[in-house]
């Protein structure tokens, strides 16, 4: 197991060194980190008397836990009903927390039917909620690991990514991508181009690239180094018309995009689908907030490859279909 931790670690790195905007360097990483903790457990087993006894009581745990974070999900998904309001994007932690401990009892009750059919349909879900399952984590390890990863290069331009005004105004999530991009501004010696991108919603007063500007000339940005980007109503017009903008002004270089932590890495693949010369770096999020905003960048992402997924879930699929020959055989 140590031997294929290196070698999926060795691939990590290549994978990440040719670009580290790719989600399949998830996967190099998952895997070696898996192997690496197999390997461990393996030797210890070996080594130390009774390890394998602690062992098999953290497997007996596991389901604890997966009940213990059900719960943690869908108190969360109660805040963000309270603080954010009804919406369907603020729900996913608490739908989450419920469908967790659902969806076994549902394959139980389908399976103790005895009917082929609703056999194969609680195989399917078991194969559709462990694949989900695997791409979360591998989402959400490659997220946090692209998150803190330093950008060497200075930045010609900063594009801050715009989100939802709250009456016209610059709201606690926003104001923390803005803030992160000041920190730049200033700690760069020769300035970059800042440009606040965002269009106007149906729900907002003005466009958000405007409401950011402002924010950032009334923090001492100058006026010169601010060029606001008021038409875009998603992540892939942010970057395409900022990097338009960019070109106009004739600031030449690395572009750099400031979002919010859970935002980063969909950011930059899109940036990479674009052929963007651009990496992204994150502002702090309201911790409350994390665990909807991350779901929701994680079905945004598996939408957004499909196809792919649609080909690797053909395999699980046809063994379901083997499942109901062999049941219908049975029968």
């Amino acid at each position: 197991m140590l031997i294929l931790a290196v070698l999926f670690g060795a691939v990590y790195l290549h994978f990440r060194r040719r670009d580290r905007r790719m989600l399949r360097n998830g996967v190099a990483l998952v895997a070696a980190v898996g192997c690496a903790l197999l390997g461990v457990v393996e030797i210890l087993t070996q080594v130390v008397p009774g390890f394998g006894f602690v062992t098999l009581l953290i497997v007996l745990l596991l389901p604890a836990s997966v009940l213990v974070l059900s719960g943690f999900l869908i108190a969360n998904g109660v805040t963000m009903l309270r603080r954010e309001g009804r919406r369907l994007g603020n729900m996913l932690s608490l739908l989450a927390g419920l469908a967790i401990p659902a969806l076994p009892v549902i394959a139980v009750v389908l399976v103790v039917t005895g009917d082929p059919y609703l056999i194969t349909l609680a195989v399917l879900l078991f194969l559709a909620t462990g694949y989900a399952g695997a791409a979360f984590v591998i989402f959400l390890s490659y997220a946090a690991a692209y998150g803190r990863m330093t950008h060497q290069e200075h930045p010609a331009a900063v594009v801050v990514l715009g989100s939802r005004l709250i009456d016209g105004g610059v709201p606690p999530l926003l104001k923390a991508r803005l803030d992160r991009a000041l920190e730049i501004y200033r700690q760069s010696e020769q300035k970059p181009l800042l440009i606040p991108s965002g269009g106007q919603g149906p729900d907002e007063s003005r466009p958000e690239g405007e409401a950011m500007a402002e924010y950032l000339l009334g923090q001492g940005a100058a006026a010169e180094d601010v060029i606001p980007e008021n038409r875009a109503v998603n992540t892939a017009q942010n970057l395409r018309f900022s990097q338009q903008i960019q070109d106009d002004a004739g600031r030449s270089g690395p572009l750099l995009a400031v979002t919010n932590n859970y935002h980063v890495l969909r950011a930059a693949l899109l940036s990479r689908k674009a052929g963007m010369r651009a990496e992204v770096t994150g502002a702090k999020t309201a911790r409350y907030y994390v665990p909807s905003a991350f779901l929701r960048e994680f079905i945004a992402v598996m939408k957004g490859h499909m196809f792919l997924h649609v080909l690797l879930f053909l395999p699980f699929l046809a063994f379901s279909v083997l499942v109901l020959i062999a049941g219908l055989n049975a029968a």
